[in-house]
């Protein structure tokens, strides 16, 4: 028996260090378990966002050229509903494009208070 082994045992570090690195083995154990649920946690809400992004993105699609042929119908034209669409798609984007900063900011705001509340 060497002198450290005789020191460990007589200050009964030699549990100490023990019951310190199963303790540090287990909160890691135990982060690696929290870090996995937390990526499956944001892996499934990003899915879910692509989801509802790709419905939304049929629905304006199909609703489009529904809302398009009843103008066709309703001017008795081939392409003026077509034209009536794009022009209101084109005033949304200019509408979008001339309010963006403000857009920016309002997410900016709406994101950091989500942030404060899970902190809490």
């Amino acid at each position: 028996m060497d002198i450290k082994d005789s020191i460990f045992k007589f200050f009964r570090i030699d549990n100490l260090v023990n019951s310190l690195s199963g303790y540090v083995e287990t909160r890691v154990e135990l982060l690696k378990l929290e870090l996995r649920e937390e990526v499956a946690r944001v892996v499934s809400h990003g899915l879910m966002l692509v989801v509802l992004f790709l419905l939304g993105l049929l629905f304006l699609v199909f609703f489009s050229f529904g809302l398009a042929n009843y103008f066709n119908k309703f001017f008795n034209d081939q392409y003026a509903g077509y034209w009536i669409v794009s022009a209101i798609y084109l005033l949304l984007f200019l509408v979008l494009i001339s309010f963006r900063s403000k857009i920016v900011r309002y997410f900016e705001n709406h994101l950091i208070e989500q942030i404060k509340r899970k902190q809490k």
